[in-house]
């Protein structure tokens, strides 16, 4: 059964504390960040489903941190302000937050706005278990549902093509030879100077990258093969 991560970003270490507490009680792992800066570091390295991110922080705050998340990243995202303001709220909303709660706040009540959220990101088909799915960044590969999305866009690969992808997904920072993937996909030797691989790997740059000659997944290793960046 898939576990929860949550990110909870505030520089107020109380309230850090207080919402780690509520959270793992509810069987949810949690991770911390003070700033802006931390929770983008943060997401680098770990899954995270949802994130908690309060607007006024030092060297990052909230509104720039939800704005850099929201270009490769479509998890939810509440945020908290001091602020009542409406135009507060609305520029949150508008960049991409997916609810918004107003300091002081009811630490029940914004559990109960996690769990809600998380309900919702999981039966739109954004979440599946660690195990049915691979992401690299804004990348994810959905082995059960055969399917592919890129920066939250739905991508649409051939059967050839995503065993290509899923390959290299699989194994991150690997670099594959085109005998490798041809043996490994078409499950027979590979002869010669064939560029069916090639062929096949430049449409699925195409169809995944912002800029497919200056491809942020997808690279060729020059003389060996191909590789998906970790």
């Amino acid at each position: 059964m898939l576990k929860y991560n949550v990110l909870v970003v505030d520089d107020e270490l109380e309230i850090r504390e207080a919402l780690s507490i509520y959270l793992r009680n509810e069987g949810i792992n949690v991770f911390l960040a003070a700033n802006g800066m931390e929770a983008l570091e943060t997401l680098e390295r770990e899954q995270v489903h949802l994130i908690i991110m309060d607007v006024m922080m030092p060297q990052m705050d909230g509104i720039k941190a939800t704005y850099q998340i929201r270009e490769q990243r479509d998890i939810p995202i509440i945020m908290l302000s001091a602020k009542s303001e409406d135009t507060d709220k609305i520029l949150g909303l508008n960049l991409g937050a997916d609810d918004y709660v107003t300091k002081p706040f009811n630490p029940l009540e914004l559990i109960a706005r996690v769990r809600s959220q998380l309900r919702r990101y999981t039966t739109m088909g954004s979440l599946q278990p660690d195990e049915e799915q691979i992401r690299v960044r804004g990348l994810v590969l959905d082995k059960r549902m055969k399917t592919v999305q890129a920066d939250g866009e739905e991508i649409r690969l051939t059967a050839t093509e995503f065993k290509i992808l899923e390959l290299l997904m699989e194994h991150k920072g690997q670099v594959f030879s085109i005998e490798q993937i041809f043996d490994r996909v078409w499950n027979e030797p590979h002869y010669g100077s064939d560029n069916t691989v090639a062929v096949h790997v430049r449409r699925i740059r195409e169809k995944i990258e912002i800029n497919p000659k200056d491809p942020q997944y997808l690279k060729v290793v020059w003389g060996i093969g191909y590789k998906i960046e970790k």
